[in-house]
């Protein structure tokens, strides 16, 4: 058994499998999720786990060269748009509609439990050399 990290065992076996370029999708409760990519729902109750919580346990664990999120996050959820900006540096926004288009090229998604509007973000997974 692991002691450290992620220990949800799906979870810990397709980050694994990623590789880079690879996008992973980490989603509110009530984004629609796309048929394709391999889903890890983590959604127990609303706002459990939070975004913030999965967001940090990815970013533990993944490189990340790139983030996207939807523009609308800057007006109707302040506390994610922050969490965005100081996670990830040079986050591109694009409107809600375009965001849910990319997220069907994602190879991943993980589903929160966040119940707050456009908790949403678009990973992009780089190499760690």
């Amino acid at each position: 058994m692991k002691k450290t990290g992620i220990l949800n065992r799906h979870l810990s076996g397709a980050l694994a499998e990623l590789g880079h370029g690879d996008g992973v999708l980490v989603c509110d409760a009530g984004m629609p999720i796309p048929p394709g990519p391999r889903v890890v729902d983590l959604a127990f109750r609303a706002g459990v786990p939070s975004f913030a919580e999965v967001v940090d346990g990815l970013l533990a664990e993944l490189v990340v060269e790139g983030a996207t999120a939807a523009a609308e996050v800057r007006e109707a959820n302040p506390a994610a748009s922050e969490l965005l900006d100081g996670r990830f540096p040079g986050l591109d926004l694009v409107p809600h509609e375009r965001l849910k288009e990319l997220s069907g090229g994602a190879r991943l998604v993980v589903r929160t439990g966040e119940a707050r509007p456009y908790a949403n973000v678009l990973l992009r997974c780089g190499v760690f050399f």
